[in-house]
């Protein structure tokens, strides 16, 4: 009798730790493959695929001949794809073998929700309260630092930022951080900028702190966040449904040729733009933030931050119609670039969005440059190259390198766009 009352109990923990286990997204044998489009039919046949298919997640669209197009394959497919690369002669390379093994090498660098906020750092990742409340803790502790809370998500959490401000004459960064919920790299370097702004001793980094205000918001998808924690690691969107699908991708909801080239008006798809422009309560508080405090606060610089391909991107995603500060902006960039290149040797190339990764519409940096007059937006994508076989699952270990070129970068983009004059009371660079 008593073995059979353990027996039970065992197999009550197996079915209950079974239960939990099966609610969590799991690519086992997902492949990664790079693939190189050489011919118009090859772009015709992989345009199919993704439209027929949601076994194969295609990171970026085929538009064109001579373009490389990363794709996760499910393990059901992998005959297939095989198949369709020797029938239609297209060069491809897997990348990886196993996805989930990525992902559950990461679960050992994740701290737990439980983790007080005083030991915060960058050797791991955290959850979103976590997060929070590390920035309450430094509110707390600088008294030039305002805790920012935006309106709500759709599932009722506050979109949290902080405004450090030395000198209310300053001119204004938005640092806008975890759009796309997978991208972890993104919070943890926004995080790190914040405390390097608070706490480094190096010149040009108090130059920063002095010298600007800084509105940084590491998360403002949170409900997306979250559930790449509780329930997808892959998760992209938020997480409103529409119909029989879930979520929409922020960073094509803004009233910037809304639902144009680069997104979709399919809910399934990760690109989907949502039931209308601004349609999302997540982008409603940042535009609503934004309009409110742009002029009044002298907001004259937006970073949006992202992951992966190693970009430093600035408006359009929508047109080759060139912004009109264009040679500012590449000069800016290429600034970026290199001082990226002096701290690590990692190479971020720089230029348009459209020019330097796919057409894009509806996001956020566009919307600000060209409904706002923000002179100064830009797009960057962080860590790895764009064959990274980590993609968004970036080891933790180098959350501080990562998070260091961007400091670096900011810090010589910065530069130059003060010695160009956009940051001068009196300069005409003020008005594009």
């Amino acid at each position: 009798m008593r073995f059979y009352f353990v027996f039970c109990l065992l197999l009550s923990a197996f079915m209950v730790n079974s239960a939990q286990v099966s609610n969590l997204a799991r690519y086992d044998h997902f492949r990664l493959y790079r693939l190189f489009i050489e011919t118009e039919l090859q772009v015709k046949i992989l345009q199919q695929l993704e439209d027929r298919s949601d076994s194969y997640s295609f990171m970026g669209h085929a538009r064109q001949v001579n373009q490389n197009l990363t794709i996760m394959v499910a393990p059901h497919k992998i005959a297939e794809i095989t198949e369709l690369l020797e029938r239609f002669e297209l060069q491809g390379t897997v990348l990886l073998y196993n996805m989930q093994e990525l992902i559950d090498r990461e679960q050992l660098t994740i701290k737990p929700k439980t983790t007080p906020p005083a030991e915060f750092n960058w050797q791991y990742y955290h959850h979103l309260t976590t997060i929070n409340q590390w920035l309450q803790l430094q509110v707390n502790t600088y008294g030039y630092l305002e805790l920012i809370p935006l309106d709500e998500s759709y599932e009722h959490q506050q979109l949290v930022g902080v405004k450090l401000a030395k000198n209310p004459e300053n001119t204004a960064i938005f640092l806008e951080c975890g759009i796309h919920a997978r991208e972890w790299i993104s919070p943890a370097s926004c995080t790190f900028v914040l405390n390097e702004l608070l706490t480094s001793t190096r010149p040009d980094v108090r130059n920063l702190a002095d010298n600007f205000n800084w509105f940084i918001f590491p998360v403002v998808n949170p409900d997306g966040y979250r559930y790449t924690f509780e329930r997808d690691r892959l998760w992209r969107k938020n997480t409103r449904p529409y119909g029989l699908c879930l979520g929409v991708d922020l960073n094509r909801n803004f009233a910037s040729d809304w639902n144009g080239p680069g997104a979709s008006s399919d809910p399934c798809r990760y690109d989907f733009a949502g039931g209308s422009e601004v349609s999302e309560p997540e982008t409603q508080a940042l535009t609503k933030f934004l309009r409110a405090n742009v002029a009044e606060q002298r907001i004259r610089t937006y970073f949006s931050i992202h992951s992966f391909s190693q970009l430093i991107m600035f408006p359009y995603g929508y047109t080759t119609e060139r912004a009109h500060n264009y040679n500012d902006l590449v000069a800016i960039g290429k600034k970026g670039s290199k001082a990226i290149e002096d701290t690590h040797s990692k190479k971020y190339r720089s230029g348009a969005m459209i020019e330097t990764i796919y057409p894009s519409s509806g996001d956020s940096v566009d919307w600000v440059y060209s409904a706002l007059d923000i002179p100064i937006a830009y797009t960057f994508e962080l860590r790895g190259a764009p064959d990274s076989t980590n993609m968004f699952v970036l080891p933790a270990d180098e959350i501080i390198p990562t998070a260091e070129e961007l400091l670096a970068a900011l810090v010589a983009m910065l530069e130059e766009a003060t010695r160009l004059g956009y940051y001068s009371t009196g300069g005409n660079k003020m008005e594009l």
